[in-house]
């Protein structure tokens, strides 16, 4: 078992200053803690370069705003926070985590009042799934709940809060032995993995869900680039559950899970192909510099 998150070494940087990794604490009052007034992000660095950096930090000041609060640091300030905390704790290849978040100066829904705090971690983290499951394929099977209609929460941001749903779903998925499971959207129409984008194949053409009601991730939106510059057609669209059965090839795509293989979703089985090794591949090469997109 790895070490637990709050007894490690290191430094994290939190509000402008390095803190030694075991002294970043808040307290048990604080608002996100109580009500989900949190946001983050994720991202990776390879070989000393962080990937889509800009688009990551962007997307954390995007969030807190969809959430009604403003991150206190800039985009730049933000990008040079990660790459100084990766420097700090001398990584060139980890996982970095910004998140900010409502202080402890009000408890109660209304929390105008509250401090904003930002704080980045980065760590050694390999990728979301062990490398076997990611040669074969994970196996998935389906989510006990749904993703929310865009008027029935902040769905385009990045909030702790809209994760709950997705714990809870892969702790149930991981007792009956399957690695992750597919959420459907309010509408019953297929919409990802409990964290990250999902994308089919069908006759040599990538089909993946419009994402109207959950992220439009980061790595979705560099494989369909990637796809494109291929000649490879990409589909987005509604996509019905009995659909599954006519797909050929299955792949999630997100920072932690990067580009991974499915084999199986419930009664649906998939073989990983040409298609999806190619765009494995060429994913890897570009976030280490060894590819660039036109």
């Amino acid at each position: 078992m790895s070490l637990p998150y709050d007894d490690r070494d290191g430094w994290i940087w939190m509000d402008g200053e390095f803190v030694p990794w075991r002294e970043a604490k808040v307290h048990v009052l604080t608002h996100a803690l109580h009500y989900a007034s949190s946001v983050f992000v994720g991202a990776r660095m390879y070989n000393g370069n962080i990937f889509a950096l800009e688009e990551h930090s962007a997307r954390l000041r995007r969030s807190a705003e969809i959430l009604d609060f403003e991150v206190p640091y800039s985009v730049e300030q933000i990008m040079q926070a990660c790459t100084d905390t990766a420097a700090k704790n001398g990584l060139e290849d980890c996982y970095l985590r910004p998140v900010s978040w409502r202080g402890p100066e009000a408890i109660g829904v209304a929390a105008q009042g509250t401090k904003i705090h930002t704080a980045v971690a980065a760590w050694a983290w390999p990728s979301y799934f062990a490398p076997e499951q990611r040669k074969k394929g994970i196996r998935l099977t389906h989510a006990k709940y749904s993703r929310p209609a865009p008027n029935t929460a902040p769905t385009q941001s990045k909030a702790a809060g809209l994760y709950m749903i997705c714990t809870v779903s892969k702790h149930l998925a991981e007792k009956a032995g399957y690695a992750d499971a597919l959420m459907l959207d309010y509408r019953g129409y297929v919409a990802e993995a409990t964290g990250a984008n999902i994308f089919f194949v069908r006759d040599g053409a990538l089909h993946t869900p419009t994402p109207d009601c959950f992220l439009n991730g980061i790595t979705r939106q560099t494989v369909i680039k990637l796809a494109k510059e291929k000649g490879v057609e990409v589909i987005e669209r509604h996509i019905m559950p009995d659909e599954l059965s006519t797909f050929e090839q299955c792949f999630l795509t997100g920072t932690a899970a990067e580009l991974t293989p499915v084999s199986e979703i419930a009664e649906h089985t998939f073989k990983p192909g040409s298609l999806t090794f190619e765009l494995m591949e060429e994913y890897t090469r570009l976030c280490q510099g060894q590819l660039a997109l036109a």
